[in-house]
């Protein structure tokens, strides 16, 4: 992400892959794709056979919601759905903001969302600490602080190696839980 002219796409569906993969491949700058392997074994979802594009550095709102944004990267996406329906139940709205790449980052889009609901919650299966997550925070601080009514939370994996073996690797990455925990944190504050 540190690379002028590099495109970094982080997919969180099928539709996405197949549409931004077909974006990279007709675009004229390199492009890293980061393949999420715990999205493979997620519910299969369809994915037109005809050809499609999805604009690179263009994001999605994935799920509309009015106290509260938690943008969320690749894997997460599934996540921060499932969560956002739980705290639909407790009477929280959530727009759920899915950014496709991270490298160009739609910024007009999360800052739209944060302008709207006023709180920030990023989650991201890298670490904490220096993770993308704390860009898209630095991001949010700079140019959205007086629209913020609470700190932004960043939710990420433990701060440890990730395991290989699925179940590990499962139990140390961020699930709909945490991202709830984190949401509880602010909506009220």
């Amino acid at each position: 992400a540190h690379i002028p002219g590099l495109v970094v796409a982080m997919p969180s569906t099928p539709f996405d892959a197949k549409g931004l993969l077909s974006a990279a491949i007709r675009g004229d700058n390199p492009v890293i794709f980061l393949e999420q392997k715990l999205l493979f074994f997620g519910e299969p979802a369809p994915v037109p056979e005809e050809r499609y594009g999805i604009e690179l550095g263009v994001g999605r709102v994935a799920r509309a919601g009015t106290d509260a944004t938690v943008v969320a990267l690749g894997a997460q996406v599934p996540h921060a759905l499932r969560a956002a329906h739980e705290l639909e139940r407790e009477g929280v709205s959530v727009e759920v903001v899915d950014p496709r790449t991270l490298v160009p980052l739609d910024t007009a889009l999360i800052a739209e969302s944060v302008e709207k609901t006023h709180r920030l919650v990023v989650a991201h299966e890298a670490v904490r600490f220096c993770g993308f997550g704390a860009e898209i925070a630095a991001h949010v601080a700079q140019h959205c602080f007086w629209n913020l009514d609470a700190p932004v939370v960043r939710v990420g994996a433990a701060s440890h190696p990730i395991p290989y073996q699925k179940d590990l690797e499962v139990a140390t990455l961020p699930g709909p839980a945490e991202i709830v925990a984190a949401v509880r944190s602010i909506a009220s504050g």
